[in-house]
């Protein structure tokens, strides 16, 4: 695979680079213009040789000094992720991001005092004040309120980040926020998983409302490929029917009454289930 070398170094991001020598501590770097900086030997492998071009992170070291890496951080610069808090101090916190340096979260930067052992939504920015790369869990600012690119019922990525009295809150798209209410959850969610989630609503302030299931037709078949797992790995049985319970039904298949309702006559019109008073049944069981 044929790499474009850098002009220059980036920091907190990934940069293709040449080797242009070993050292005693590793291998020196070096962009097309010539700029320069050590992967240290833990991460220099056999196979690379001078005139090799890879592929690194940079970012800064104890002592501020750039440095490669040929580890991948879980979040890069203007990105985020689920991070747990490593240590703590008087001035901030720290962070496991994925790479022998934890990362740094100012005080200033967190919402309330973090302690060890808690997992937060972090995103990677940059300090001009001390030219480094520091955590936050104030990102709100950085996220695109201009969502006129998404559509209703777009699939998107998601990753859940609160919870409150609405619905939990989430990163759509690693871009935009979202929101997905109670009413519409029918599932156990946890903070920082990541998911598959579907455009509800895009709205003037910039916010999007966010479902779990796609709305219509591919509700439809996804409901009714949840009702036939289901019937399959019960022996052909399903103690539900159209007057089942809401609550009964969510617990059993994860689904709102409405989309049940509607998977099961997908089902009974394609001839594969039979609905009874005592439940529903696979084609030709009892």
């Amino acid at each position: 695979m044929m790499y474009e070398i850098n002009s220059y170094l980036e920091l907190g991001k990934i940069n293709c680079l040449k080797i242009e020598r070993i050292i005693e501590h590793g291998a020196v770097l070096a962009s097309s213009e010539g700029k320069e900086v050590l992967l240290p030997n833990r991460y220099v492998e056999t196979s690379m040789q001078v005139g090799d071009v890879i592929e690194v992170f940079v970012y800064t070291d104890s002592k501020d000094r750039l440095v490669a890496t040929t580890e991948r951080p879980k979040a890069m610069l203007g990105e985020m992720a689920w991070m747990e808090v490593v240590d703590t101090t008087s001035f901030g916190a720290f962070v496991d991001w994925g790479l022998a340096k934890d990362l740094f979260v100012p005080k200033m930067f967190q919402r309330k005092p973090m302690k060890r052992g808690e997992s937060h939504l972090i995103y990677v920015n940059y300090d001009e004040k001390t030219h480094r790369l520091v955590g936050t869990q104030k990102f709100e600012k950085y996220l695109d309120r201009n969502t006129k690119k998404l559509k209703r019922n777009q699939e998107v990525d998601i990753l859940i980040f609160a919870k409150t009295e609405l619905g939990y809150k989430v990163v759509v798209n690693n871009r935009y926020e979202g929101l997905i209410f109670h009413s519409e959850v029918f599932e156990p969610l946890e903070l920082g998983t990541t998911k598959k989630g579907y455009v509800k609503i895009v709205r003037d302030d910039g916010k999007v409302d966010i479902l779990l299931r796609p709305i219509g037709k591919k509700s439809d078949t996804l409901a009714a490929d949840k009702i036939l797992d289901y019937l399959n790995d019960h022996k052909g049985m399903m103690p539900l029917n159209y007057k089942s319970d809401p609550e009964r039904i969510k617990e059993l298949l994860g689904l709102s009454r409405k989309n049940f309702k509607r998977g099961l006559t997908k089902l009974i019109d394609s001839e594969k289930i039979e609905v009874k008073e005592n439940g529903t049944f696979l084609k030709g069981r009892k």
